[in-house]
């Protein structure tokens, strides 16, 4: 089977370690849903409850919950399903039928962007609204050649696979597709990244242009999740700047970064002092409930809106409305940006004291919530340490603490939890991280 690094860097296989009781389960599972589909870890977890930072098993034990950014605002938050269950009690249907609640909702999700992002369309998916920014870029420009980062992944329709190197298997690059690479902020001095990156983005312009593409979009994760995770906020506007120089728009996916997790903005793209294009958003936009949403300057939405008619039957219903404003509500009025910001700066000095008492932690970067921490096998050469982080998941998994790894060589652990994560939480992760570093 071919390997992906987004989905086999942490993965179970099946006979690799006896599942116990779940043997069963696991069987059922791989017979009936077929081999495409992946678990995590080596001995898979069996949850089946979830509240705010944890998570519990069948056994009812207790997990904390370190990775899961679909339940952005806490697994089960009691605001968001009052909201849901009164709204699936009163009426859901799609967006064909006057409703206030979608108007109401975008109302102020536009509030929360730069002013030029006036207008938004709804989908179910993050696929399925990176999938419809392209259409949008594409009709704009006139131009189909896209540029991407190496490890970047943007979902799985068709043409976001065909932009979802990371997916790795038997998909491939789109012929129309360029990739550079990611602003690694562990590997290239501070005062050259941004040039760089530039630089490689201006040469992946010339080469769709000249194989007669041009160039439609940019599109980047800008938290550069699964490249590894690369927080400097100074390397993505220069880029950016080539790119609409060369007719092109940028796209950003803010299915990651965005909805406050890095604390110090509600978008990832703020950070950079840049305004895109087309935004997209996904999984914490209606923790856990299936809403997406395209913004975008009208100017740039126009060619589309005009020329395509465009319905999604549950893109926007009024359900996931309510599930989508609830979100806000809880952000807001818990203040989980701020949450995100001083308890993300915790764990990152906790997380760089045990680094500095361990040499196999070559670093420790992030922004709020979104932290990575990057495994080595030598400090000097940098020489990335897959197995060793593979190996620490797993036995963090053991210890009842769940996160996971990204980067080219699956050797960053990526610690992304739910932005009600607390500075008790801050301690148990960390007090078991240590622990699993000591038995190494």
């Amino acid at each position: 089977m071919s390997f992906s690094n987004i989905m086999d860097s942490n993965s179970y296989s099946a006979g690799s370690t006896g599942a116990g009781a779940d043997e069963p389960l696991i069987a059922a599972r791989e017979k009936m849903l077929g081999p495409a589909y992946r678990l995590f870890y080596e001995r898979p977890v069996h949850l089946v409850r979830g509240q705010g930072s944890y998570l519990f098993d069948a056994a009812g034990e207790r997990y904390l919950d370190a990775y899961n950014n679909v339940a952005s605002v806490g697994h089960c938050h009691p605001h968001v399903v009052e909201a849901v269950t009164r709204q699936l009690s009163t009426l859901n249907t799609h967006t064909r039928y006057l409703h206030e609640s979608i108007v109401g909702y975008s109302r102020r999700l536009l509030a929360t962007l730069p002013f030029e992002i006036d207008q938004v369309m709804y989908a179910c998916t993050g696929s399925e609204v990176n999938d419809l920014a392209l259409r949008v870029a594409e009709m704009h420009t006139g131009a189909t050649g896209v540029i991407i980062t190496t490890d970047a992944y943007h979902g799985n329709t068709a043409a976001v696979t065909a932009i979802s190197p990371s997916l790795g298997g038997a998909t491939t690059l789109g012929p129309h597709v360029r990739a550079v690479a990611p602003p690694d902020s562990y590997r290239i001095p501070a005062d050259q990244r941004a040039t760089r990156f530039a630089a490689d983005v201006s040469a992946a312009c010339d080469d769709l242009a000249e194989a007669g593409y041009g160039v439609s979009c940019l599109i980047v994760d800008t938290i550069f999740s699964s490249d590894g995770i690369y927080t400097d906020p100074s390397v993505l506007k220069p880029a950016v700047e080539v790119v609409r120089s060369r007719g092109g728009v940028f796209i950003a996916d803010e299915v990651q970064p965005g909805f406050g997790r890095t604390g110090d903005a509600m978008w990832g793209f703020l950070r950079h002092g840049v305004t895109p294009d087309l935004l997209t958003t996904g999984k914490p936009m209606g923790n856990g409930m299936p809403v997406a949403a395209m913004a975008a300057r009208s100017d740039v939405l126009k060619s589309f809106a005009v020329g395509v008619p465009y319905f999604n039957t549950f893109g926007g219903n009024p359900v996931s409305m309510a599930a989508a404003a609830a979100v806000l509500d809880v952000i807001e009025n818990e203040r989980l940006m701020a949450n995100a910001a001083d308890v993300g700066a915790a764990l990152r000095r906790e997380l760089t004291e045990i680094a500095q008492r361990h040499p196999g932690v070559g670093d420790v970067r992030g922004a709020g919530l979104y932290i990575g921490v990057e495994m080595v096998t030598d400090p000097a050469t940098l020489e990335p340490d897959r197995a060793g982080a593979r190996w620490l998941v797993n036995a963090l998994r053991e210890r009842k603490v769940l996160l996971s790894v990204c980067g080219h060589d699956g050797n960053v652990l990526k610690i992304r939890p739910p932005l009600v994560f607390s500075m008790s939480d801050v301690d148990w992760f960390c007090t078991e991280f240590a622990a699993v570093l000591g038995e190494r």
